[in-house]
């Protein structure tokens, strides 16, 4: 199993940056692929990022295609998601999530994660 606590979150202004990390424990993420997903109030989780265990794939949400970069240090058994352009509904709590499958095509799907971290607040002000 692993565990994932995410962090990096914060308040930021309409245009900014952020990166959010998710940290991994237990064992070795690169068992792993990783995925980033939001939850903004009172809406449904949704997917962000994906990529493959070693980095060399990776899927994009069309609305974060451009701004949002995902990447992965597996020797720092870390994942990342660097954030830019930042919009206020890029507003959300934002989940890492892993699974020893990468689904390509089907990696937007919450149920294809088994791990999940307990989340990190990102808000963009306008």
């Amino acid at each position: 199993q692993v565990q994932l606590v995410e962090s990096g979150g914060g308040l930021v202004q309409v245009g900014g940056s952020l990166r959010l990390s998710c940290a991994a424990s237990g064992r070795a993420f690169s068992d792993y692929a990783g995925a980033w997903f939001r939850q903004a109030p009172g809406k449904e989780r949704m997917f962000v990022a994906a990529i493959r265990w070693n980095g060399g794939s990776t899927d994009y949400a069309d609305s974060v295609k451009g701004r949002f970069t995902i990447s992965r240090d597996n020797g720092k058994n870390t994942m990342y998601l660097q954030m830019s352009s930042l919009k206020p509904e890029d507003t959300a709590v934002y989940y890492c999530a892993a699974d020893s499958v990468y689904y390509g095509r089907t990696s937007y799907l919450v149920g294809n994660y088994h791990y999940w971290g307990q989340g990190t607040q990102v808000t963009v002000s306008s």
